[in-house]
């Protein structure tokens, strides 16, 4: 696979390094193929095709199911072309069959995984928070009583609705949402970044947090919930900050929880540079 960057082949030896420590700093799409396999000759130009095109954003790793028996057997690989994909250590999702283009771009976008800005031409611009949510909150609630029947400002308006806090609201508009629009990668960030506001409900406010954090460091509750906070607040580097404070003093707290919120918070954060710190960061906390 010399002439493809992002493709590799490999073996039971290489598995460990290309596979499970990679997929700590980019998603790993893991192929399980044979020569003798119809589908898989069809779905792995396809594959292959995507790496190219995504620039980087994941990795696709080729196995031969015949050659690696001892991998195959550790996924319980029964037919194939069978794709796991693998983040933070992990396989995250899997699926089998030949799936067309448009669901396998599909299925990379659910989980978060777009070309990197400047790798294809289908890459669009990054989107970026306003300056003042409040005021996009106002602006987008004036759209929408213009053309009520305009989905996509619906789902700005939620969006903006989640940077100041109304996540009640917001999920009312994300559950409203047509087919077409339940699957956009923006909703599905969308979601994730709910999951984060509900551990909130009842949570106390950042100001108590830091203070309790103040007086005691060790304090891993109070440090989970502070991240959260920024998160949700859209300080991404300070969220993930805390969640790698928290990793370093006790990686095995509530059977991992820094490690997860992690690998939750990198699917929500758009800014991909950040993303690659903070996982090299996880990656040399673990290994």
């Amino acid at each position: 696979m010399a002439d493809l960057p992002h493709v590799i082949d490999v073996t039971t030896e290489t598995f460990e390094t290309d596979v499970l420590q990679r997929s700590l700093q980019t998603p790993v799409l893991v192929d399980f193929w044979a020569t003798w396999c119809g589908p898989c000759k069809s779905l792995g130009p396809v594959l292959e095709k995507l790496a190219g095109e995504y620039g980087g954003a994941f990795v696709l790793a080729k196995v031969d199911v015949d050659k690696e028996q001892q991998v195959a057997a550790a996924f319980q690989i029964r037919s194939v072309p069978t794709v796991f994909l693998l983040v933070g250590g992990q396989p995250v999702d899997a699926f089998q069959g030949a799936l067309p283009e448009g669901q396998l771009r599909q299925f990379l976008q659910q989980h978060g995984i777009e070309p990197l800005a400047g790798a294809g031409n289908d890459a669009g611009p990054a989107e970026s928070a306003p300056a003042d949510p409040h005021a996009e909150v106002v602006r987008l609630r004036h759209a929408v009583q213009a053309e009520p029947d305009k989905d996509e400002l619906r789902l700005d308006l939620a969006l903006a609705l989640l940077r100041t806090g109304a996540a009640a609201e917001a999920e009312q508009l994300l559950d409203a949402l047509p087919a077409n629009l339940a699957t956009d990668e923006r909703t599905v960030r969308a979601r994730a970044r709910l999951g984060f506001a509900a551990l909130l409900k009842d949570a106390p406010p950042a100001a108590v947090l830091e203070q309790a954090l103040a007086a005691d460091p060790g304090d891993l509750k109070a440090r989970h919930l502070l991240a959260v906070h920024h998160l949700v607040g859209g300080d991404a580097a300070a969220g993930l900050e805390q969640l790698i404070e928290m990793l370093r003093r006790d990686r095995n707290h509530e059977d991992g929880l820094a490690r997860k919120t992690l690998i939750d918070a990198f699917r929500i954060v758009e800014d991909e540079d950040l993303v690659g710190q903070y996982r090299r960061k996880m990656a040399s906390l673990l290994f």
